[in-house]
């Protein structure tokens, strides 16, 4: 893990800002404009899923923050759910008063969110996206979230994910 600015040398990113993709410059401006106490991490190699992430920061499964887009009735839902969880659509949206839910494309997390599948944060996106986050995460005094991309993960307690993102606290599986 190199918790050093990145080398530039990956996709996207720019040497002259540290090595920071736009996307992870943005959730760190979102973070930092927002108040909350984080820290990015950026590893030595990409992470696109939740067990990725939990070996490589040598954390549990449970304590990574998954940042999921899902399509909601046309409308784009950020369900922060625990990595050890898969969310129930039928029940999110029951309880979200949605006809549907469904999770959504690669083009569609891209164009609400300014991120790619597998590094979504839970905020830095270019317009407030409505969220969800899972109740289970309440448990750990330290998560893991996407930074902005794959190569990217974000320290954060569970009342500053709260707070920064406006989630609504519930049950998601």
């Amino acid at each position: 893990m190199n918790t050093e600015p990145g080398t530039g040398t990956e996709p996207g990113t720019d040497p002259r800002r540290g090595g920071e993709s736009d996307p992870v410059l943005r959730v760190r401006t979102a973070a930092e404009g927002a108040g909350v106490r984080f820290d990015l991490v950026r590893l030595d190699e990409h992470v696109p899923t939740a067990a990725a992430a939990a070996q490589a920061l040598g954390c549990t499964i449970a304590q990574i923050a998954n940042s999921l887009i899902f399509e909601a009735d046309g409308e784009p839902l950020l369900v922060i759910a625990s990595g050890a969880h898969r969310v129930d659509v039928a029940k999110v949206a029951t309880d979200l008063g949605y006809a549907k839910v469904r999770r959504a494309g690669p083009g569609f997390v891209l164009a609400h969110t300014g991120q790619q599948v597998g590094g979504v944060a839970p905020f830095g996106h270019p317009a407030p996206v409505r969220t969800v986050i899972d109740e289970d995460l309440a448990a750990h005094e330290q998560l893991w979230a996407g930074g902005g991309d794959d190569f990217t993960m974000l320290s954060i307690t569970f009342a500053d994910l709260v707070r920064s993102t406006g989630g609504q606290v519930c049950r998601v599986r």
